[in-house]
């Protein structure tokens, strides 16, 4: 029975010694496999931070956005209403266009009739001076037939004023 101690206490021996290679060898692949996942963690938190930072660096930017956003919608509303006071201004002075259009119509108009008017007041002035000179002809031709007239009128009362003057110097005997 000694021996068959002995053997049982050397197989025990060599079984627990290599228990205890298989123990190391098992934990030297765990430990790889712990580095790894180490190096796996360590990877996978420098990622999360960049994803953080990232998050961080594009919600800044989304704020940013936010802010444009509100401030071009403001700005939209305010040219919105610009537009609209305009178009409101534009009409308006359509109106107003449309108006002076139709009163430079009018005067046009106007214009036209007054100045056919003129025209016929024109032709009528013509004709009254037309009219004018035919009657200043007239009138110096019968100032001429009226002095002529007189001039032998004159003539005859300057010749009955001879006539009279030598009956008179005849009947007084030489009495003037």
């Amino acid at each position: 029975m000694k021996n068959f101690q002995q053997n049982l206490l050397i197989i025990l021996s060599l079984a627990l010694c290599g228990l205890c290679a298989f123990q190391w060898y098992e934990q030297t692949l765990q430990r790889n496999e712990i580095t790894t996942m180490n190096g796996m963690l360590y990877d996978k938190n420098v990622a999360i931070q960049d994803a953080t930072n990232s998050i961080a660096t594009l919600n800044h930017q989304i704020a940013q956005m936010d802010a444009r956003i509100t401030e071009i919608k403001a700005a939209a509303a305010t040219n919105e209403q610009l537009v609209v006071s305009q178009k409101a201004e534009i009409a308006q002075l359509q109106f107003t266009g449309a108006n002076l259009t139709n009163e430079l119509a009018q005067y046009q108009a106007a214009v036209d009739t007054l100045t056919a008017k003129v025209k016929e007041a024109y032709a009528g002035i013509e004709q009254q001076n037309t009219t004018i000179t035919n009657l200043v002809a007239q009138r110096d031709d019968f100032v001429k037939k009226f002095n002529d007239e007189v001039k032998d009128r004159n003539d005859v009362v300057a010749k009955y004023n001879d006539l009279v003057k030598q009956v008179q110097t005849q009947q007084g005997g030489g009495k003037p």
